[in-house]
């Protein structure tokens, strides 16, 4: 196991992942609780875990504790995959630290963009929203074209060798239960299925974004038939498969050896009454 072999061997590095998560605001900072949110970090920990990453987990830190952890994590040595997962009430370009401030995602991702991390895949992955608009989801005859809708300013501060997934689009609220998010469940329930740990990084973010849009549905006085639609940003320049891993052999498989074969997705539809965004 790759967390043995560091053990042993302190010059070998593992995959790590860094999960920062607020669930609770400081007292007069007029943002509600999120329950759920320490479920999904649990599930993120157990998941990732067991496949060879080094899972860091912080709560409730404030935008300066924030921006001083990332700015350490980018300069920590890592294998071959830095994963990071932030989880909070949010609005477009940010995420809000437990003090109530904003935390500038361009200013996260451009720490990432130095020596330590060249030719390194980073992912993200942001759980929190982006607007205020709730998606009543539609019916779909042919593709649109939503490029206008994306934030250049903001996807250009995005390094080389990096995907970005947010569980919301541009604009829209993302949903929390007391259960955990639909985004960060889904992105562990895919990780847990036979298949989908082979999948080279485009295709397993691809099948996460037809699960949470094509599987979920909120229901409540308020919420009844909302949509989730996640999307991503990327700017890799190679195939990556950062989730492929065999427990009993040491050595990194070539990617010539992954299983590449379609899944099939699951048409069940979630529902639940007590989605919070």
């Amino acid at each position: 196991m790759p967390q043995l072999r560091a053990l042993m061997n302190p010059r070998v590095e593992c995959n790590r992942a860094v999960v920062v998560s607020v669930a609770r605001f400081d007292p007069g900072v007029s943002l509600r609780r999120r329950p759920g949110a320490n479920k999904d970090s649990k599930r993120l920990h157990k998941t990732l875990s067991k496949l060879g990453f080094k899972v860091d987990i912080h709560t409730d830190l404030s935008s300066d504790e924030i921006y001083e952890l990332f700015l350490t994590e980018s300069r920590r040595p890592v294998d071959s995959c830095f994963l990071a997962v932030l989880s909070s009430h949010g609005d477009e370009g940010c995420v809000f630290g437990a003090d109530g401030k904003p935390v500038r995602l361009s200013r996260i991702f451009m720490y990432f963009d130095n020596e330590y991390m060249e030719a390194k895949t980073k992912l993200f992955l942001i759980q929190a929203c982006r607007g205020d608009a709730l998606d009543d989801g539609v019916e779909v005859d042919s593709a649109a074209d939503d490029s206008a809708a994306v934030s250049l300013p903001q996807h250009l501060s995005v390094p080389v060798d990096t995907a970005v997934m947010y569980a919301t689009a541009p604009g829209y609220g993302a949903f929390m239960n007391p259960l955990g998010s639909i985004f960060l469940q889904s992105f562990c329930s895919l990780l847990q299925e036979e298949g989908n740990r082979n999948l080279e990084l485009t295709r397993l973010l691809t099948r996460l974004s037809h699960r949470v849009a094509y599987t979920f549905q909120a229901r409540g006085r308020a919420l009844d038939g909302k949509k989730e639609m996640p999307c991503f940003v990327m700017r890799l320049t190679r195939d990556v498969f950062p989730f492929y891993y065999q427990q009993n052999v040491p050595q990194r498989t070539k990617s010539e050896s992954i299983d590449k074969k379609n899944a099939v997705y699951d048409s069940s539809v979630l529902y639940c009454s007590t989605w919070i965004w």
